[in-house]
């Protein structure tokens, strides 16, 4: 049997553009997605915690600094400075959890990695 688990969660990014004109999708900044062990194109849920938005996307790595961008419908669902969490999810056999964690990494305001 398969489980859904939690792989990968970015906590605390903040939205730093919007782009209305793209088909869907959130880019992320290349050093996060690495830390966070994303892979482009890799299927996320993003939640919103200014006005509790939740929805699913895809990735799109954006170039290294370039901060958290909405892309097309997802832009409608957060502004500017949202403070917002993005979880990646795997799909697992019992016996791959015995020793599993979540790759979590957690972000200042300026969507830096804490130490």
């Amino acid at each position: 049997m398969l489980i859904t688990m939690c792989k990968s969660k970015i906590q605390g990014a903040i939205i730093t553009d919007k782009k209305l004109d793209y088909g869907a999708s959130i880019t992320i900044a290349e050093e996060l997605l690495k830390a966070a062990n994303i892979l482009p194109n890799e299927r996320v849920q993003v939640v919103n915690f200014n006005n509790g938005a939740r929805f699913e996307t895809y990735v799109i790595l954006g170039k290294e600094n370039s901060g958290i961008c909405l892309n097309g419908p997802a832009a409608r669902l957060g502004e500017i400075g949202d403070k917002i969490i993005i979880i990646s999810y795997g799909l697992f056999e019992e016996r791959e959890l015995t020793n599993f964690k979540p790759r979590i990494i957690y972000l200042n305001e300026q969507n830096r990695i804490k130490d």
